[in-house]
């Protein structure tokens, strides 16, 4: 391919509206135009690389004995009201009427449109049966941002698995994970597999696949104790703190102190000359009609996930003022768990570690020094509640627990018989009966892939792909467009290299030196091949590792095998 026939624009300067390294150079190496918000064309050189992800997938898919369908973007919005998940999604389902008046959504994602197709499924002879697809989706992100990585229309593979037990479903599970880790490897990702929250998919067991990257909007912690750690990596939604030990101090009585003017954690800890961590927060949360009050460590965090899952809702929200004010009392920052009346109590563990604790008192400027729990409140329930922190120690091995931004990548879900009881997916067992599928699910952000790679993968000049995305394999660089003899170099040296089944994009464009050697890091081909003034003086071409910017000479003979071995020497990840 011709450079000069082909369409990819570079750019030297970075777009105004981007803030990620990835979007940056996207858009400045000709991978990526913006249409809109969150919404992107991709050029010839941007979707090579996109379809060779792609093909990764389909290929570890079909490896995995998962089967390729294909599955409507458009959807009936009845089926969303089927799961309930209509209301989950609220105004990031993309619903619309068809001129028939017919309630209908742009699908992001596909839970429910395959249980419904999987219905035909009757016998247990049938299963298990796993099915993929990579297909458009659709969501109206109300912030989209850093270019592919949080957009309203992406590519994504989702693949479900369809078996009759927890048994089948623990394999297609473990098979699916272990897919996950051969696509990612292949493309040169480094991840995290982390243990996750399920959020609005349902099931009880979910990890998460996790590109480190400093741009990433995600946290996860992962263990580096001894010897490189455990494994352990979870995000913060699902990271396991750890419970505190039975306090040892004796109880104090109870005393009521005046703290004019005095309600956060900040000016009450240093009004009453008291560690954050002795006090208790108290926060009101509406659950419905109903309402929570979730105690807290004050040099600790809710995490909402967690407090959904112990609260057992998921429509969770702050309570507003005028609430809180009804249920204690007084004003915000004043609140309680003593003699509260009204509401759950829900305490996360470190706080039945806690002795002679201060908290708000239900009254303006006032709180309680000496709060012992158990004799001045006893929640409905304790539970892990808390975000873990770094220091916290690792759940598993007790080692250092570190705290790294990632961007998602992949997510796999153990979902069981949510969906199937909804939509009627039945199967009849040996004996005759019927009963539901159990199922899991399992997603590939595949333009996340592309970005979350070159997160990892750059320097100050560009991109470098690593050889199985790479658009091209190498690009040959012709210095000086108008000098015959090297244009006939360069196409000697291009058809050398195809003829060895190597794509190659060819640099025959009349500009400067510079600005080619600039465009060749910029766009990131693992290879590059310079025809100069070593052709000039000897016949030889500049051979360079995009990578390592390592140089060697190798002539017309041996450039296939130069080419090959540096291919074959870069780093996988």
């Amino acid at each position: 391919m011709r450079w000069s026939r082909y369409f990819l624009p570079t750019l030297r300067e970075d777009p105004k509206d981007a803030q990620a390294i990835s979007h940056k150079l996207m858009v400045r190496a000709g991978l990526i135009r913006r249409l809109g918000s969150g919404a992107y064309s991709y050029l010839p050189f941007g979707l090579r690389a996109l379809q060779k992800a792609a093909g990764i997938v389909r290929e570890e898919m079909n490896r995995a004995g998962a089967q390729e369908v294909l599955l409507p973007a458009l959807q009936p919005l009845e089926l969303w009201k089927a799961s309930g998940r209509d209301a989950l999604l609220g105004d990031v389902l993309i619903r619309f009427k068809d001129r028939t008046g017919k309630e209908m959504a742009l699908g992001p994602t596909h839970e429910e449109v395959v249980t419904d197709l999987v219905k035909e499924v009757r016998s247990h002879k049938q299963l298990p049966l796993r099915v993929y697809q990579i297909q458009t989706k659709f969501r109206d992100e109300p912030r989209p941002r850093s270019g592919i990585i949080r957009s309203k229309e992406f590519l994504m593979k989702d693949a479900y698995s369809f078996d009759a037990d927890a048994q089948g479903l623990d394999r297609s599970y473990q098979t699916m994970y272990e897919a996950y880790e051969r696509i990612f490897r292949r493309c040169g990702l480094r991840v995290l597999a982390c243990e996750a929250d399920p959020g609005i998919m349902g099931g009880h067991v979910s990890h998460e696949f996790m590109a480190p990257a400093d741009s990433g909007e995600d946290h996860v912690v992962h263990c580096t104790g001894p010897a490189a750690g455990c494994g352990y990596a979870a995000n913060l939604e699902a990271a396991i703190c750890p419970a505190s030990q039975a306090p040892t101090e004796s109880a104090q009585p109870l005393e009521l102190v005046k703290t004019p003017g005095h309600h956060t954690v900040e000016q009450v800890s240093r009004f009453l000359k008291v560690p954050a961590s002795r006090l208790i927060k108290t926060l009101l949360y509406d659950a419905g009609s109903t309402q929570i009050a979730v105690l807290v460590r004050g040099d600790h965090d809710v995490n909402e996930a967690k407090l959904a899952r112990a609260a057992g809702s998921a429509a969770l929200k702050l309570s507003s003022a005028q609430t809180i004010e009804r249920l204690t009392g007084a004003p915000r920052g004043f609140s309680g768990p003593v003699q509260l009346r009204g509401v759950r109590l829900v305490a996360d563990h470190a706080v039945m570690g806690m002795a002679n604790a201060v908290t708000g008192a239900n009254q303006a400027d006032a709180h309680f020094v000496n709060v012992h729990p158990g004799r001045d409140f006893k929640p409905e329930v304790v539970a892990d509640l808390r975000m873990v922190r770094q220091d916290d120690p690792c759940p598993r091995c007790g080692g250092r627990l570190e705290l790294i931004s990632a961007i998602e990548v992949g997510h796999v879900f153990q979902l069981g018989t949510r969906y199937s009881q909804a939509f009627g997916c039945v199967f009849q067992d040996a004996a005759g009966v019927a009963k539901p599928m159990v199922m899991g699910c399992y997603g590939i952000g595949v333009n996340r892939i592309l970005a979350a790679l070159i997160e990892q993968r750059h320097d100050a000049q560009g991109m470098i792909w690593p050889a199985a995305l790479a658009p091209f394999a190498a690009l040959i660089s012709v210095l000086e467009a108008d000098n015959p003899a090297q244009q006939q170099a360069a196409e000697a040296a291009s058809e050398a290299l195809e003829r060895a089944g190597l794509e190659v994009l060819l640099d025959d464009r009349d500009q400067s030196p510079g600005s080619k050697l600039k465009d060749a890091d910029l766009i990131g081909v693992p290879v590059q091949v310079i025809v100069g003034k070593a052709w000039t003086r000897e016949q030889q071409y500049e051979v360079c590792d995009r990578a390592s910017k390592q140089r060697q000479t190798a002539g017309l003979a041996s450039l296939v095998e130069t080419v090959n071995r540096l291919l074959a020497d870069a780093p996988k990840s």
